[in-house]
């Protein structure tokens, strides 16, 4: 079969974003193509990349509608691409148990520590980081896992682990951990799954 059509669920600058679109234009992601990127919110970096890369994008603002309304739209905008596996790429809305159980196994994330230390409801971006070197542990790292109904808590995919140095702040924590882990680990992640999804006709 085609090569997997992947969204790309997104909600700021889109590192993680364009990490995938690097690795496609590369040859690390051979099996799926980034066919649609989604924002849930106006004035996200992550579209001018996707405009950028000539990738198709929209704008569904989590913020104009209730949460059944939004994902009632956001299935009809997967449904028009035919979108069979989602990549969520620093994306920050919850999403509801009912979708993540439509969409079981095939809905993807990346976070920014070695789950489940520093992970579930309300940890992302530095806050991640911050809580790492207030615990003081002396490796961190990155993991993909499915999404389930519990915020952080699907099944672990892949995860790498980084060094936590002395001296770090957040900041330079979160660029070592995205450098080191999230760019390459995401990429390979969504590589493998679209492998398998090819090999037995667009299924997990």
């Amino acid at each position: 079969m085609d090569r997997i059509p992947v969204a790309v669920l997104v909600s700021g600058g889109g590192t993680n974003l364009q990490a995938i679109l690097d690795a496609g234009a590369s040859g690390v992601i051979r099996d799926a193509e980034i066919a649609v990127v989604i924002s849930d919110r106006p004035g996200a970096r992550a579209l001018e990349r996707a405009e950028k890369a000539g990738v198709p994008c929209m704008l569904l603002d989590r913020k104009a509608m209730d949460r059944k309304a939004w994902e009632a739209e956001l299935e009809k905008a997967l449904g028009a691409y035919r979108i069979q596996l989602v990549v969520l790429a620093g994306f920050l809305t919850i999403l509801s148990p009912e979708m993540t159980k439509r969409w079981d196994h095939r809905i993807l994330n990346v976070h920014p520590s070695l789950i489940p230390a520093f992970c579930g409801q309300g940890m992302y971006g530095l806050k991640v980081h911050e809580a790492a070197l207030n615990r003081g542990v002396k490796v961190t790292g990155a993991t993909v896992h499915f999404v389930n109904e519990i915020p952080d808590g699907g099944e672990i995919v892949a995860q790498r682990a980084v060094e936590v140095r002395s001296g770090d702040t957040p900041e330079v924590l979160q660029r070592r951990v995205m450098e080191e882990a999230e760019w390459k680990l995401l990429p390979e992640a969504v590589q493998e799954l679209a492998r398998r999804m090819r090999e037995e006709g667009g299924q997990v």
